[in-house]
């Protein structure tokens, strides 16, 4: 049963790394953003290919606009409770298995 823990650990750490990078990910596109961009630059590409997908929902359900765009810190937020609630209750159980 041994195994089985581990590799349910394994997986939980790999999901919290993947969730916090996908963080770090929400918080350079918010900050380029503040700059005024080049739409053609390859990294602002990426980011807004990477973001967009997740971001576009939250501003949609929203509803309402504000001169500054508070879905990056939803989704953050959004982030913190799945690392928390689903990557460490994953690995609370893997402990277990032990």
């Amino acid at each position: 049963m041994f195994v089985m823990g581990n590799i349910l650990m394994g997986f939980a750490t790999v999901l919290d790394y993947v969730l916090t990078f996908y963080a770090w990910i929400i918080i350079a596109r918010a900050l380029i953003s503040w700059v005024n961009p080049d739409p053609w630059n390859p990294i602002v590409q990426f980011l807004d290919r990477v973001t967009e997908p997740v971001l576009s929902p939250i501003r949609r359900r929203l509803g309402w606009r504000m001169s500054v765009d508070l879905s990056p810190l939803v989704a953050i937020v959004a982030i913190t409770f799945l690392q928390i609630a689903v990557a460490q209750s994953l690995k609370d159980w893997a402990l277990q298995m032990n």
